[in-house]
């Protein structure tokens, strides 16, 4: 059951109502899925499916928060970051190997976490902590065109959609959750989609999020460069 986005925010219920920023609907999955499981799929306005979609899922007062502080990768191939859009929770540290032919030197002035790693290839360096919450945009202080995304979150509930355009977030405890969803090719609501969600115990459901707005040609927002000396 699909329904198309509208600039309203209301809470929606397996079964489908229509929605602000995105289209909601209650579906069983298969059987082997584990209740409470949440699958959360972007598709552009033509209806093809949207990749590196960072997902969150904000959790109602009073349900017990796993410990979802790990360590994470982003890469370095083809003078790209792997992945492009990288969602961790806050206090998790994520390392940068250089898996590329040229060498990199990976920066950020977010105010999340302003970093920069010198001019390296390989593994030379240590993880980064990131213990903020907030998008951080990365850069290579080498190559323009390189451009990532870092989304720390307070929230353990989390993923980003593969190729498929879903992103799956396994056993969610009972509750209404609020689902937000960003990418830097999408233009709908400022880059960030939401609506609401009651999870309950009888079965996986799917949320799917359909955009009004065509996808930019080129992600933003783009690294700031300023004056390297002054850093």
């Amino acid at each position: 059951m699909t329904f198309t986005a509208k600039p309203l925010v209301r809470q929606c219920r397996p079964g489908g109502v229509r929605l602000g920023w995105a289209c909601l609907a209650g579906l069983l999955s298969a059987a082997t899925a584990l209740a409470g499981d949440v699958r959360v799929q972007v598709l552009s306005r033509e209806g093809t499916p949207v990749s590196g979609v960072a997902i969150v899922l904000e959790a109602p007062a009073g349900v017990v928060r796993p410990s979802g502080r790990h360590s994470a990768k982003m890469d370095q191939l083809n003078r790209r970051f792997v992945p492009e859009v990288l969602v961790v929770e806050t206090g998790s540290e994520v390392e940068f190997p250089n898996s590329d032919s040229v060498s990199h030197q990976v920066y950020s002035f977010s105010a999340p976490k302003r970093f920069q790693l010198p001019l390296y290839k390989g593994v030379a360096h240590s993880p980064v902590a990131f213990g903020q919450p907030g998008l951080v945009v990365l850069g290579c202080n080498i190559h323009d065109e390189m451009v990532g995304y870092i989304l720390v979150t307070d929230s353990p509930f989390h993923g980003s959609t593969d190729a498929s355009g879903a992103a799956h977030i396994p056993s969610l405890p009972a509750g209404t959750y609020r689902v937000s969803a960003w990418g830097p090719r999408i233009n709908d609501g400022g880059g960030t989609l939401t609506a609401t969600l009651a999870v309950g115990a009888d079965g996986p459901q799917t949320l799917t999020l359909r955009l009004l707005q065509p996808l930019r040609r080129n992600p933003s927002p783009r690294p700031g460069r300023i004056d390297w000396d002054g850093y």
